[in-house]
């Protein structure tokens, strides 16, 4: 039986799912932060063992928004939305400004300066109570 990893082909990514996915270098920033603050505010809800009501009570919120929230459909939601869920349950979520290994990784390629500059905490959200 032949070895079915000999013909898988991989290639390195640029550290952001969404723009090795093709998105544009700024939306998929902004996608990237929606990830992890829905991870943030998932992994609270499934460490607490919230129910759904007591989320939509929480978070003060129509039910089928919750549902959409914890089914992780936030694609009308707006990142200042889920820091706003975020904050409600108590998280305490920090950006953190990427240093480029090399000083001259700066110059000389500029859009990977302007995306650094947007990291969070070094591509982690603390999901830590306030």
């Amino acid at each position: 039986m032949r070895n079915a990893s000999a013909h898988t082909k991989v290639h390195a990514g640029s550290g952001n799912v969404f723009e090795d996915l093709g998105f544009p270098p700024e939306e998929a920033l902004a996608l990237m932060f929606k990830a992890k603050i829905i991870t943030a505010i998932l992994d609270e809800v499934r460490i607490k063992k919230y129910s759904q009501a007591k989320v939509v009570e929480l978070l003060d919120e129509h039910q089928p928004v919750v549902s959409n929230l914890l089914r992780g459909k936030i694609s009308q939601m707006s990142i200042e939305k889920l820091l706003t869920y975020a904050d409600r349950l108590g998280l305490k979520l920090d950006i953190q400004r990427a240093r480029p290994k090399n000083l001259r990784q700066r110059a000389t390629n500029p859009s990977k300066r302007t995306m650094a500059a947007g990291r969070i905490s070094g591509g982690k959200i603390s999901g830590k109570r306030a």
